[in-house]
């Protein structure tokens, strides 16, 4: 089996899952990123598919951008400009050829946090 990754949003403010953020995934090598994926989050606040399923894994350092500052506005959980919060980016890696990453967000409009999931 090889590996794959997923990813999710929780809105921790509001206490519901985050629906329509946009995510971008980046191979990162060096200084250089490379866009290999782009989804929006569902009503469950995850991907449709893995964003990084099987057939593409390969191991390395990753960065998702979740960008967050449509949903933050669109939800009225804020109104400045320049935002707090609008793209947050989770730099990490992957060693495991078989594993299943999982990388979540935990979004409020003022901090974030992420954790190793499974």
């Amino acid at each position: 089996m090889a590996g794959y990754l997923t990813t999710h949003v929780l809105d921790t403010a509001r206490g519901c899952p985050a629906e329509g953020i946009k995510i971008a995934l980046y191979r990162v090598s060096g200084n250089s990123h490379k866009k290999i994926a782009e989804t929006v989050t569902n009503a469950d606040g995850r991907t449709d598919a893995p964003i990084l399923p099987e057939e593409k894994f390969k191991t390395g350092t990753y960065e998702l951008i979740f960008f967050c500052g449509d949903y933050l506005r669109d939800t009225d959980q804020v109104s400045e400009d320049p935002l707090f919060l609008d793209q947050v980016p989770i730099r990490f890696g992957m060693a495991d050829a078989a594993a299943h990453y999982h990388v979540p967000l935990l979004l409020s409009p003022f901090g974030y946090s992420t954790y190793r999931g499974s």
